[in-house]
């Protein structure tokens, strides 16, 4: 990773700000994700988008950028949660479509199941009108990037 991501990320660790994270990453700023912090828990936010409907005339969320969101929050997750030096790597990635995704804000929220010192799996939830309603739960697994040494 470029030392301009870095410091983008230690940036942000200082600032509880995500925004500026963001932008440098080309599929957050596609499908338009936030990040927000609630007390010790990050919250991930799609807003609604038109951009990203798979369906007119439902209109629901391509299940393809549910998938990508939920993925991403994850990294993002671990990425924030660790401090790492960059992006952890996708291993594997299972998702469990609950219901449909309507034209509406989408939230997820992540818990680190297992965390070692190259891999980390992650549990993912995302809903909309209830957390007690999820639209989709997902597990990740991930290799950690190591820290660069003195």
């Amino acid at each position: 990773m470029s030392d301009n991501f870095q410091e983008q990320v230690q940036r942000a660790h200082q600032q509880g700000d995500y925004a500026a994270l963001l932008q440098v990453i080309p599929y957050a700023r596609l499908i338009g994700i936030e990040c927000s912090r609630q007390g010790d828990e990050l919250l991930f936010r799609l807003p609604a988008n038109r951009d990203n409907i798979g369906n007119p005339l439902l209109p629901a969320l391509h299940g393809g950028v549910i998938a990508g969101f939920m993925e991403l929050a994850a990294a993002l997750h671990l990425l924030i949660g660790t401090g790492s030096p960059g992006v952890p790597k996708i291993i594997d990635f299972s998702l469990d479509y609950l219901r449909a995704g309507q034209f509406r804000d989408t939230y997820a929220r992540c818990q680190v199941c297992r965390q070692g010192r190259r891999v980390a799996n992650v549990a993912i939830t995302a809903w909309q009108s209830s957390a007690q309603e999820p639209i989709a739960t997902a597990r990740a697994h991930f290799k950690l990037e190591e820290s660069p040494g003195p």
